[in-house]
């Protein structure tokens, strides 16, 4: 067999690996102890993102034609390839505490990012941080209403208040 032969099921398998992912994180990894790595790679298998380390030349021919191509300039020297849907904020976060993981660059819906790209999209708040934000700015003024009546019913209700009312208003006219 020829040696082409014997890799076109690697370049298959990475083609398989990106075809339908949302984003695809490239870092190196090189200076990372192997406590480190082994932690990355349990985190990033939690949150259900592919890791895995793949020759740049048989990545560069799998993405080619795909909206990943923009990445084959970033491909030398050790590199490793994050898979799924939010694997840059699991690799910015990693990043803070093993500064030997060096983000290089991403694709993320299509569109090409580079390493300072990349740390932006990686401090986007994720879908559900942003919900639970709007979701609490909707009950902020529905707890200020309960809390203020409430606090008219602890200081002697509704009618009190509305014989409070009235004589004001009797004194305008």
């Amino acid at each position: 067999m020829a040696k082409v032969e014997l890799k076109q099921p690697i370049v298959d398998e990475i083609s398989g690996v990106i075809n339908g992912a949302q984003s695809v994180v490239v870092v190196d990894y090189l200076g990372l102890t192997v406590a480190e790595d082994t932690q990355l790679r349990k985190q990033l298998r939690e949150a259900g993102v592919t890791y895995k380390v793949y020759k740049n030349t048989l990545v560069n021919r799998a993405i080619q034609g795909t909206e990943f191509e923009g990445l084959k300039d970033v491909l030398e020297g050790p590199s490793a390839f994050a898979v799924s849907t939010e694997p840059a904020r699991i690799l910015a976060k990693f990043a803070k505490t093993a500064p030997a993981l060096e983000i290089k660059a991403g694709v993320v819906e299509g569109t090409f990012y580079d390493a300072e790209g990349m740390k932006a999209i990686a401090a986007v708040p994720s879908r559900d941080e942003l919900l639970g934000k709007l979701l609490g700015s909707i009950q902020s003024p529905i707890t200020n209403l309960a809390r203020v009546l409430n606090q008219i019913a602890e200081q002697g209700g509704a009618a009190d208040a509305a014989v409070e009312a009235a004589p004001a208003e009797d004194a305008a006219e």
